[in-house]
């Protein structure tokens, strides 16, 4: 027996690898499905299912790609229906993996068909159970990305506390807990950073699954929910329904385009998106780009920004990193990329085109200029961050909500604009400038290179604390 996890750190996601003789399952897979198919042929053995815990919002699955290059059937819990060819299990309903078991629970309560998968060893005994996002490590899903005109967030919050209660909390302790995300998902509140735990140590220590009243979990549950990112159900559509090849997309987006051809695709309405580092973009960008870095949470920054799944795109990208860019676009359902800059900023440049440049100044320089003068401030962190401890006379304007909070701007004011530590800063920034805000300082590094400055400790204000 061999149950391999599988964690992308930038969607916080975890897909799952099990094999059993000369058969193997695939639990929640990406949307490349080259990884996948190198797993099974180290191992030489054959993909028998691909189980789906529930129609995934944050990401797009690998299932239907998969299926198709494989044969392997896909399998999702009671209540889901799409638009190909898939299993629609029962409760309770069993499938063989060689020697193994996978034992289907519907637990509702994230969405209607979300469900647990129970492994049973060769002995029929519970090993592990993979949860999807019906309980993470130290959070529940949230309730919220399936209401309907007869169905509220507090309805789908109380059949999660019944689906826990009755599925979940009912198993041995020493059942392992494999959820679909960690720390880093917009699926959960306050999900763990760790990616899997003994059922015992959860029942100890995650709120969900103490013994409290279903009105006490709603509640708890739905306080304090920020709202689903704008292409969470864009995403769930696609799983639903199925979409273009993975292979076509990639093959579209890695494209060499030259700076002339490159200018003419932007002038044609292609978005310049801007992969490298911050500080390399600082130094130089094309007029117009956006910058969302690779090395950060780049595809779920895309995802809440960028509005139309079906908006044409155009990379500037570290040399050997344009097809990572472009899988890492595509998972999360952006799949009308159409090339990147061939030679990077410096064929730009050679062409004799335009580059432009943003001002960021390191947190010491911020810090003299705060205590001597009156800036404007913009803390584009999110709200609990922001909260928790932040420079007083400064309000908070998360970057989720960008579009919504630049309309309220004054374009001819010299804004200085700090996240935690200098990525969403730049991501913000570089938006502002494409809208027209000509003023505008960076500061890198963010609020944790400013708390170390000689800002004095009473020009902080915490908007609230925890108990």
């Amino acid at each position: 027996m061999l149950v391999k996890q599988l964690y992308t750190q930038c969607l916080a996601q975890g897909a799952y690898f099990i094999m059993s003789g000369k058969e193997a399952a695939i639990i929640d897979p990406l949307r490349e499905t080259e990884p996948y198919l190198s797993l099974l042929k180290e191992n030489n053995v054959e993909l028998k299912y691909i189980f789906e815990t529930h129609f995934h919002a944050d990401f797009v699955s690998g299932h239907v790609d998969l299926a198709k290059k494989t044969g392997a059937k896909i399998v999702f819990g009671p209540q889901a229906q799409t638009s190909y060819e898939s299993i629609v299990a029962t409760d309770d309903q069993e499938f063989k993996i060689g020697d193994l078991t996978i034992r289907v629970l519907h637990t509702p309560g994230h969405t209607l068909e979300s469900s647990c998968f129970l492994l049973l060893d060769e002995a029929h005994k519970p090993h592990c159970l993979f949860t999807g996002d019906t309980l993470f490590i130290g959070d529940v899903g949230r309730p919220d990305l399936a209401i309907k005109s007869n169905l509220t967030q507090d309805d789908l919050a109380g059949m999660l506390y019944d689906s826990l209660r009755n599925k979940v909390i009912t198993l041995p302790n020493d059942v392992i807990i494999y959820p679909a995300h960690g720390a880093g998902s917009a699926c959960g509140k306050n999900m763990s950073k760790e990616t899997f735990d003994t059922l015992g140590n959860q029942k100890e220590k995650n709120y969900a699954l103490q013994n409290i009243s279903k009105e006490a979990f709603i509640k708890e549950l739905t306080t304090g929910i920020l709202p689903a990112p704008q292409y969470f159900a864009k995403n769930a559509a696609l799983n639903k329904q199925g979409y273009t090849s993975f292979d076509s997309a990639l093959q579209k987006g890695t494209q060499a385009l030259t700076a002339d051809a490159f200018e003419k695709a932007q002038q044609q309405g292609a978005l310049v998106l801007d992969v490298r580092k911050p500080a390399e973009f600082a130094s130089g960008y094309i007029p117009n780009a956006w910058f969302i870095g690779m090395d950060g949470q780049f595809a779920p920054w895309v995802g809440a920004l960028i509005k139309d799944l079906h908006q044409a795109i155009i990379l500037v990208a570290p040399h050997g990193r344009e097809a990572e860019a472009v899988t890492r676009l595509s998972r999360v359902g952006y799949d009308n990329c159409i090339g990147y800059l061939q030679g990077g900023v410096q064929a730009w440049k050679d062409a004799g085109k335009k580059l432009e440049q943003m001002e960021s100044i390191p947190a010491t320089q911020f810090a003299t200029e705060f205590i001597t003068e009156k800036l404007h401030v913009l803390d584009v962190r999110k709200p609990g961050e922001y909260e928790a401890k932040h420079l007083s006379h400064v309000n908070n304007f998360p970057l989720d909500f960008i579009e919504e909070w630049m309309v309220t701007q004054d374009k001819s004011k010299h804004y200085h604009i700090h996240c935690a530590g200098g990525y969403r800063s730049m991501i913000a920034a570089s938006i502002l400038k494409s809208k027209g805000f000509n003023h505008l300082t960076d500061v890198a590094g963010g609020f944790s290179a400013i708390t170390q400055t000689n800002i004095p400790a009473n020009a902080y204000e915490v908007t609230c604390t925890k108990a």
